[in-house]
């Protein structure tokens, strides 16, 4: 039998690794050989305007798997799909994607995707 992994418990208050960004931020743990991310966008915040000057692209490359746990976002794919996510949504974006924060509140959700090696 191959070896098991031990419980393992992680907080976002005490992240590997914080990065600010425009209008946001992103919180790292690392645990199981797997990195899971917080991410926090502030009202306002748009891929096309904060992120996409800094990754040199107007849509989003990475593949997002998480769940939103406050806030609405709204995201566009490139072949014209939309959605909006509020929070309890569970949701499975793929590369090629622009989005925004819809309303007065921040969007926080928890990927489980994104930020793997």
């Amino acid at each position: 039998m191959g070896r098991v992994a031990g419980l393992e418990r992680r907080r976002f208050d005490e992240s590997d690794s914080v990065q600010e960004v425009p209008r946001g931020r992103i919180e790292l743990v690392s645990l199981g050989g797997r990195t899971v991310g917080r991410i926090t966008y502030e009202p306002g915040w748009r891929w096309q305007s904060d992120m996409g000057p800094i990754a040199g692209s107007d849509r989003c490359q990475f593949h997002h798997v998480g769940v939103t746990m406050s806030g609405r976002l709204h995201v566009e794919t490139e072949d014209g799909q939309q959605l909006e996510l509020e929070p309890g949504d569970v949701f499975d974006i793929p590369p090629g994607h622009d989005a925004w924060v819809v309303g007065d509140e921040p969007w926080v959700a928890v990927d489980f995707e994104a930020f793997q090696p």
